[in-house]
């Protein structure tokens, strides 16, 4: 009989993870890019990012999918590490909503009203307007379904009843630190474990209102939850950039600080707590309410929070310096392939998080596209044999790496493509495919330059002075072109003038026709041989096919459809 009792806990739990999960998910594809915005534009002052973490926490009921938008918009520059910390600390507060939202699926049973929620979410989900809010309400259905299964599985295993349950608790001196400390720990490892702080603080609940667990470690339990979530996010980031790796860690300062805070004055402060409430937390017997404990764990949960938040945030700028301390940047080779918003990232995103991160891979793979262009035009300018071959090799590396980029990006996109998607983020993920196959033939254009500068290299002719100024002048107007692309995709585009890129692109198209009956003309007076003014023509063509290729960057992110070929 106890193993079916275990697979009902653990089938529960599993339950209660999974509906946190799609409701957290419905409420960020109800939000869309709104939150994006607001997240973006509204952390000025530490006081305006704290309120914005609450904000968008509360919205979306996931502290992680803030987390992971806020170090998306501290890699992109959007947001500095002080500004990060500030809605990080917010987001600790808005996520005590969820512990609300638990306690009053412990202290009512809910098990007859989810039924009619499931059969009202079914309904919904098959009708395309209010998708997401049948999948939302599916989700908090499934999590008050979980918690009415285990309220249930704690009442059949009569928790408030079983000796050696009450025996093994009783065992542990709750005026002791000692005892409080174990707790702790316990928390903190249980949650890394289960990968989820809700799922600890229900059973945390369950037990506490079962009467079997007491208060004063069923709170330490919380407080390592705090702990145990952080160190989820670190390991998370292990395999991200600096700046990531210092959000998550500025997570952990702050909760360990308020752990170790409140442990300093543990008993009165949960006393207070408790007096909040109306709850007695020495009661024995027939005094003690166990039914009132959940609502104490919520309340302990926002209290530390709030308090915490108060304490510390007039002193992120020195959490700042100290997880800048901690966290040293690593060495890299700008030449190294390695992605840096999509790949290594273990926290499972929405549709909507991972289209954000893959248009911010897209922004850096086209400014490494510039750089590779940049190479390009030093090659045309070196007569050091030596400094010509390391140039080379570096823009040989290059053009491998847009090829990896292109395919990783296009394959990450596949995978998000397999999710329920709004019309809005299809379309994002077809113009970013456009986007990245396009990155990846300017790519080409740049190699294919360089391969015809290393042919001329490598024969007895050099171009003359007057074809150097001419290209010298076509690099010029195709940089411009690239850098009008980049200012588009590091920007919004309905602040962008898309004229600027066409009259650029209608310049490298009329310069190219007018080199191009001037070197029939000098090749026709034997200014230079035919085979030096193919070499540069070859050139010339393929800066005003790279041209083509960023104006189809520019109308694959403005909207623009594909032209019949």
């Amino acid at each position: 009989m106890s193993i079916w009792i275990i697979f009902k806990i653990m089938g529960a739990l599993a339950l209660l993870i999974y509906g946190m999960k799609v409701m957290s998910e419905a409420l960020q594809k109800m939000a869309g890019s709104q939150l994006r915005h607001i997240l973006g534009t509204m952390t000025k002052n530490r006081f305006t990012g704290l309120l914005t973490g609450m904000f968008v926490t509360a919205s979306v009921q996931s502290s992680t999918a803030t987390t992971v938008m806020t170090v998306s918009f501290v890699n992109a520059g959007l947001l500095t590490l002080a500004q990060a910390i500030s809605v990080i600390m917010g987001a600790n507060i808005g996520t005590t909503l969820t512990a609300w939202i638990m306690s009053l699926g412990v202290s009512f049973n809910f098990a007859n009203v989810v039924f009619p929620a499931f059969a009202v979410a079914i309904l919904l989900i098959y009708i395309r307007r209010f998708h997401y809010i049948g999948d939302f309400l599916f989700g908090i259905a499934f999590m008050f379904f979980a918690l009415s299964l285990l309220s249930e599985t704690s009442r059949d295993m009569d928790l408030g009843h079983n000796q050696a349950l009450l025996h093994f608790f009783s065992s542990f001196d709750v005026n002791s630190y000692w005892t409080i400390l174990l707790f702790l720990v316990i928390g903190t490892f249980l949650t890394c474990v289960l990968q989820s702080s809700a799922a600890l603080m229900a059973i945390t609940m369950v037990l506490c209102s079962s009467g079997v667990l007491p208060i004063y470690p069923g709170i330490a339990l919380v407080m390592g939850e705090n702990i145990g979530t952080t160190l989820t996010a670190n390991l998370a980031a292990l395999a991200a950039n600096t700046q990531a790796r210092r959000a998550a860690m500025g997570h952990l300062v702050f909760n360990v600080v308020g752990v170790i805070w409140v442990l300093c004055a543990f008993y009165p402060f949960v006393d207070m707590v408790c007096g909040f409430v109306d709850y007695d937390p020495h009661a024995v017997g027939g005094q003690l309410n166990p039914h009132k404990l959940s609502v104490v764990l919520a309340a302990f949960h926002t209290a530390f929070n709030v308090c915490n938040t108060a304490l510390l945030i007039g002193l992120i700028p020195q959490i700042e310096k100290l997880v800048c301390m901690i966290i040293k940047p690593k060495a890299k080779d700008e030449d190294d392939f390695r992605l840096r918003y999509i790949g290594g990232n273990a926290v499972l995103k929405t549709p909507e998080l991972s289209v954000l991160e893959a248009q911010k891979e897209i922004q850096s793979f086209a400014e490494r596209i510039q750089r590779m262009f940049a190479m390009v035009r030093e090659l045309l300018g070196t007569k050091n044999d030596a400094e010509f071959t390391r140039l080379f090799t570096r823009i040989e590396k290059y053009e491998s790496i847009s090829d990896n980029m292109e395919l990783e990006i296009a394959n990450y996109l596949d995978n998000v493509s397999d999710a329920h998607l709004s019309d809005e983020t299809k379309a994002k993920i077809r113009a970013m495919l456009r986007e990245i196959s396009e990155l990846e033939s300017i790519g080409d254009s740049c190699y294919n330059i360089a391969r015809t500068i290393n042919r001329k290299m490598s024969g007895k002719e050099d171009f003359t002075e007057r074809q150097y100024e001419h290209l010298h002048q076509m690099f010029e107007l195709t940089d411009d072109s690239l850098t009008q692309m980049n200012v588009l995709l590091l920007g919004r585009k309905d602040n962008f003038d898309a004229n600027r890129s066409f009259n650029i692109e209608n310049e490298i198209n009329n310069y190219r026709n007018q080199l191009k009956s001037q070197n029939i003309n000098d090749v026709n007076n034997h200014e230079y041989t035919y085979a030096i003014g193919t070499m540069y023509m070859d050139i010339v063509g393929e800066c005003e096919k790279l041209g083509d290729y960023v104006i189809n960057v520019v109308e694959a992110r403005m909207g623009v459809r594909q032209k019949e070929a």
